[in-house]
């Protein structure tokens, strides 16, 4: 990378930019966050690495690609809920609310927008909290609440007022747009003149796209002239080359129409929709083309030529017809691609599942323990955890088979799920190898284990196993051993002293349970 550095701070900064800032060059921005990917990779952040492909998966979306976007943001929701990445967590849900609102599922667009806004807290930036918060109110308005909508625009307005955020244009005019969207035209202009004060009070020429919002509501409210004037303006601000939307000019051409069709202006009207059509044409527009043909049949209409209008509408629907199709197939392709990406993700869990069980049991294994074990010691002191050996066990598969050896183990490992997931439902058991058995018991002290674990004795103790071991008996040794008296606190050390004290029970006679040393050294111990 040449002028991008490579440290973490510098690169953090890069990414701050791209998430916090508005662009209007998506391809240059997914080409930085790319970037920017591979020097997080170098460093081995996992953090960067992380917000970078979620920069990309919001410029793809930007830049049209669905489905890549889809594709993508699953790998980062997976790491930010691993990580317990919050801050990513809340824009990961935002993308992805954006992504429905592509596919036309309100719903579930809602549902994510709702998860960006509550995963804010105070360390979640001021641009987050104004522009959660405006896309929450997007996705409110789409799913067609514009009164739960408007308190949420509020909200975002007075955050961006106070911090003076350059946010605050661009959720007026989404404000502007769903309140006139909606029909209340009244609401739409009161905040579309609010969004023009606050322009000028600020110094700050108002976008494009911004001025077409502005047209179309003084459209509606039939203030065509003042309409015309905005989108000349409009189209004038755009010829600056600042703003750079395939569609843009386009659009505002068309806005433009129908402002000169209220004027009864209808050779400009036609003159300028002619150029729409032809950018359209030009830049492969489809959407914007349905509507060029849509604006022509009301021009023609408007003129008295009632069979060219019925002509016109004719090609409007039948554009309408084959772009809805098209739409169609496209939301068809992104959604199979997310339920494959999904798909993949959940047989990968599958797979990481299956490694951390023990396939005679369905017990959790000893890599289970390795990843889970050494948390629970660090942060709970009450831990307490117990070895548990079947007595004996030699005598079972020598004088029965070894088929009956594991109909006995399979049956063991039952009863001591069974019992913890009752007594302890936040412990939790492992197979740890052979006829040894792990049960870890979080936030239980030696007394409450050692009852417990005697109790679990007597039940496999007391267990009918005539049908399986023709009269053998099937008893357990148990070892206890608390994080709180364990030399050191570390997994090594906690299980070596629940080893010691199974040995110990082995050694005074088996079918017992041992745990912690009394102030004379001896062993408090329950048998049989």
């Amino acid at each position: 990378m040449d002028a991008l550095a490579t440290d973490a701070e510098m690169l953090s900064a890069a990414l701050l930019a791209i998430e916090d800032e508005r662009s209007w060059d998506a391809e240059a921005e997914l080409a930085r966050s790319i970037e920017i990917e591979q020097a997080a990779l170098a460093l081995g952040d996992g953090l960067l690495v992380a917000r970078a492909q979620l920069c990309q998966a919001n410029m793809r979306l930007r830049s049209g690609d669905v489905s890549g976007a889809a594709a993508q943001i699953w790998r980062v929701h997976q790491w930010a809920v691993s990580h317990d990445a919050r801050l990513l967590l809340a824009r990961t849900h935002l993308v992805w609310s954006n992504i429905h609102q592509h596919l036309s599922d309100a719903e579930q667009a809602l549902e994510h927008a709702v998860l960006a806004v509550e995963l804010l807290d105070e360390d979640s930036t001021t641009h987050m909290h104004i522009w959660h918060r405006t896309k929450l109110a997007d996705a409110l308005w789409a799913a067609g609440s514009m009164d739960a909508a408007r308190i949420r625009y509020r909200q975002a307005e007075q955050l961006a007022v106070e911090s003076g955020s350059p946010a605050l244009l661009c959720l007026l005019n989404n404000y502007a747009f769903t309140e006139f969207d909606t029909g209340h035209q009244e609401r739409a202009e009161e905040v579309a003149d609010r969004l023009q004060r606050l322009a000028a009070e600020r110094g700050e020429l108002l976008e494009p796209a911004y001025l077409d919002t502005i047209g179309w509501i003084q459209i509606g409210n039939e203030r065509f002239e003042a309409a015309e004037t905005t989108m000349q303006e409009c189209i004038e601000r755009h010829a600056e080359g600042r703003y750079d939307a395939a569609d843009g000019l386009a659009m505002y051409l068309l806005t433009l129409a129908r402002a000169q069709r209220g004027l009864a202006a209808y050779e400009r009207a036609q003159a300028t929709l002619d150029e729409s059509r032809a950018l359209c044409h030009e830049r492969d527009l489809g959407d914007l083309l349905v509507r060029v043909h849509e604006e022509q049949a009301e021009l023609h209409a408007a003129r008295g030529e009632f069979a060219e209008a019925f002509a016109a509408h004719k090609v409007f629907f039948s554009a309408y017809q084959a772009r809805h199709s098209v739409q169609r197939e496209a939301r068809t392709r992104t959604r199979q691609a997310m339920f494959e990406t999904a798909e993949a993700r959940q047989e990968a869990e599958r797979f990481r599942e299956q490694a951390r069980r023990d396939p005679l049991t369905g017990l959790h294994n000893r890599r289970y323990v390795d990843e889970r074990l050494p948390g629970l010691i660090e942060s709970d002191p009450a831990l307490t955890v117990a070895l548990v050996d079947l007595d004996h066990f030699k005598q079972v598969n020598d004088q029965l088979s070894h088929n009956v050896g594991d109909q006995v183990l399979v049956l063991v490992a039952d009863l001591l799920a069974r019992e913890i997931a009752m007594a302890c439902p936040d412990g939790f058991v492992a197979r740890m190898g052979g006829e040894e058995f792990l049960i870890v018991l979080p936030d239980t002290t030696i007394p409450r284990a050692a009852g417990l674990l005697d109790s679990i004795r007597r039940v496999i103790r007391g267990h009918d196993w005539k049908p399986i071991t023709r009269g053998l008996p099937v008893t357990v040794s148990i070892g206890v051993a608390a994080a709180a008296e364990a030399p050191a606190t570390t997994q090594p050390s906690l299980l070596s002293t629940a080893d010691s004290r199974l040995y110990a029970a082995k050694h005074a006679g088996r079918d017992r349970v041992v745990s912690a040393a009394d102030q004379h050294g001896d062993l408090h111990a329950y048998a049989a």
